[in-house]
């Protein structure tokens, strides 16, 4: 299989420099990088790809059975990692791909040689001594909503997910977002972010790892965050002036800032 193909593989900035890998969150695609290439390009090669079932990937290589678990998309990630021989890459996830980023690095450490997980959250559920954000009843409604009507739930969502009321461009590009991908295949996605746990594949996290959360997030409260930190030893946690659940968006120059400054300590 073409793999550059099948996950829309773009590959972008300076061929000689170390390389980072951006991998977007549930009913996004690569483009919402995009206010974070320019702060990279001209220090690291740029690799951006597409999650099977999103953006401009190749449909027709959905599964439900290998997508009914993150380490499918973990699955993804490292085979695009090994099409282009990637070695010690900077893998940057936001949101549910901060776990994918965990589980790829396990998969493939040869591949991965450090972590940036932006608005992280290992599980979304509450637990005994855990705050994940949700009830299981919420998530029930949650998935239950999506799955009757996963445009009128995008519509009402997104901007929720997004936050900053008073930038509602913002909350109109994520659900042109989610509304443009395949309504079967975020209905899987969206069961396997959240009711994901990985809360335990933290502890095996060996490489130097940022954490970036933002101080008002309803998806990843900052408490996900300070869990994450305290989860994975030697972490960096920074906490961004940021409202809502993507700051590479939302406070695009914070966010760069924290990313090149981290990336900076690593060479």
């Amino acid at each position: 299989m073409d793999i550059e193909r099948r996950n829309n593989v773009t590959v972008t900035g300076n061929p000689h420099g170390p390389t980072v890998v951006l991998a977007h969150g549930f009913g996004c695609d690569q483009n919402m990088w995009r206010l974070t290439v320019p702060a990279l390009v001209e220090k690291y090669r740029v690799v951006l790809f597409d999650y099977v079932g999103a953006g401009r990937s190749d449909l027709s290589a959905f599964s439900e059975a290998r997508y009914a678990s993150l380490n499918g998309y973990a699955r993804d990630a490292v085979e695009v990692c090994e099409a282009l021989d990637l070695r010690d890459a900077v893998f940057v996830g936001h949101s549910v791909s901060a776990m994918v980023g965990v589980l790829a690095a396990g998969m493939a450490p040869e591949r991965i040689g450090a972590l940036v997980m932006v608005a992280p959250s290992p599980r979304y559920i509450d637990d005994e001594g855990y705050r994940g954000g949700f009830s299981v009843q919420d998530i029930d409604e949650l998935l239950e909503s999506l799955e009757s009507n996963y445009l009128g739930w995008s519509a009402t969502m997104a901007p929720v997910i997004m936050g900053n009321a008073d930038r509602p461009e913002l909350g109109s590009e994520l659900t042109d977002s989610f509304c443009a991908t395949d309504p079967g295949m975020a209905r899987v996605f969206a069961r396997t972010t959240f009711r994901s746990d990985s809360r335990d594949d933290l502890k095996g996290v060996a490489v130097p790892t940022l954490v970036l959360q933002c101080t008002q997030d309803i998806i990843a409260p900052r408490e996900v965050g300070a869990f994450v930190h305290r989860a994975i030893s030697g972490s960096r946690l920074v906490t961004l002036d940021a409202t809502g659940h993507c700051p590479h968006l939302a406070a695009p120059e914070a966010t760069n800032q924290a990313i090149t400054d981290f990336l900076a300590d690593l060479r």
